[in-house]
């Protein structure tokens, strides 16, 4: 593999274009459900949640620094503890992180298809067309992986185009006395903090960024860079939307009309035809994502099964040579995301996650491990490997802080418990098959 082709323009266009997708445009109204309408809030919130996410992405940015492997936060679990730790990290992300994440959004993908073309909302025709979208670009990815690479680049472009021109045009003809001077709300409470989550959800794919820090120029200079850069790029966008959408059609509109508001917003903005152009390009961008995380996702077992972390590696290791792509592993994924398909419809059927879902649920875990990682950066410092006292201290204490405060927070969904205890299963299973298969473990 060629080594340092990449600058840090392209390691910042790279996480823009990961974490940018469907979040911002499904997530706006649970966030000022959580605020209590509260525009202010929201906006605070939003610079709270931002503020650990970068302070994550530092710390993490230090173990990229010190390892020019493939891998990404596999390799740096392996690493800083060992292989059954790494083996862990892999069963978690690819049997609930990224399985659940893309579940979610092929069916937020579903919902502005019904929209966009009249078709009657209910959640089951919303879950069938999720469904179409995900199978689509699963194979597309098996059949023409060049293909796939292109409608990422191109989603990227196009996701910004709706965030821009709503965020813009919204400033300038919506009501700017929705916006108080000072934050409404009882800041008192505690129960507006519960915004985080949602904001998290939007913020969240910076982590994958790190996987190519071996290829980047000058990686302990650029990778921090970015990883700082990137985040405070995209909450200024995301505030610019969420801003300009908020005071264009109101707080109370907004809520009310929960994952519609993108359409009514652009129909008062662009008119019908405007307004059916803005949607498509909302569709196209809520697709990359799924997109990038199926690209993601179906490289996890292969990842895994490479180094005999895996049930049936040999068979799940082999890359078909006419296609170039690890087709069992694709296949085992499909699986893996059908299931979650069916779970996410069930919770949403009867209500069992309110102004939630089960992404949420698997995001908050995913930051609790990072802690570890954060820990192992703490410890480098201590004995002088990684150098200055912000660096080495203030960063992983600041990022451990972050973690734990949405960890916090996520524990307030009614079925927390029940997917931290999967969560955990599905983690014994990983130690359990490390410890059967270590002498093999590559």
């Amino acid at each position: 593999m060629t080594k340092n082709k990449y600058g840090l323009f392209t390691c910042i266009a790279m996480i823009v274009g990961v974490v940018i997708g469907s979040g911002i445009f499904f997530k706006s109204d649970n966030i000022l459900v959580a605020t209590g309408g509260s525009i202010s809030l929201g906006v605070l919130v939003f610079c709270i949640a931002a503020i650990s996410i970068i302070f994550g992405s530092l710390t993490i940015a230090e173990l990229a620094a010190r390892n020019d492997k493939a891998g990404g936060i596999i390799t740096y679990a392996e690493d800083c503890y060992n292989s059954g730790v790494a083996c862990a990290y892999g069963w978690f992300h690819t049997f609930l992180y990224f399985p659940t994440l893309t579940a979610v959004v092929a069916w937020v993908a579903g919902i502005y298809i019904t929209i966009l073309f009249n078709i009657e909302s209910t959640l089951e025709n919303q879950v069938l067309i999720g469904l179409a979208v995900a199978g689509v670009l699963f194979a597309t990815n098996l059949l023409s992986s060049r293909l796939a690479g292109y409608f990422q680049n191109a989603s990227t472009v196009i996701k910004l185009i709706p965030l821009i021109a709503i965020g813009v045009l919204g400033l300038v003809f919506g009501n700017p006395d929705a916006l108080p001077a000072a934050p409404a709300g009882d800041l008192t409470s505690t129960g507006w903090i519960a915004a985080i989550i949602p904001i998290i959800f939007a913020f969240d794919g910076w982590i994958v960024a790190t996987s190519i820090s071996h290829e980047v120029k000058n990686s302990k200079r650029n990778m921090p860079l970015a990883l700082v850069l990137s985040p405070l790029l995209i909450l200024t966008i995301y505030l610019l939307y969420f801003i300009g959408i908020s005071q264009l059609i109101g707080p109370d509109t907004l809520i009310e009309m929960g994952d519609a508001h993108v359409d009514l917003a652009a129909n008062r903005l662009f008119g019908p035809f405007g307004a059916k152009l803005i949607l498509v390009f909302v569709i196209i961008s809520v697709m990359g994502t799924v997109n990038g995380l199926i690209i993601g996702l179906t490289r996890m077992p292969y990842a895994l099964a490479i180094r005999n972390m895996f049930p049936y590696s040999k068979k799940v290791s082999e890359v078909n040579e006419k296609l170039g792509v690890p087709v069992t592993s694709a296949l085992v994924t499909a699986v893996i995301v059908l299931f979650w398909f069916m779970m996410h419809y069930v919770t949403q059927k009867n209500n069992l996650l309110p102004n939630s879902d089960i992404s949420e649920i698997s995001i908050t875990i995913n930051y609790l491990g990072y802690i570890i990682l954060y820990i192992q950066v703490f410890r480098y410092g201590i004995i002088g490997e990684v150098k200055g006292f912000w660096r080495s201290k203030v960063n992983p204490v600041l990022a451990t802080i972050g973690s734990l405060i949405i960890l916090i927070i996520g524990m307030r969904s009614p079925l927390f418990w029940l997917y931290a205890l999967l969560c955990g299963i599905v983690i014994l299973f990983a130690f359990l098959f490390w410890h059967k298969n270590k002498n093999i473990i590559k």
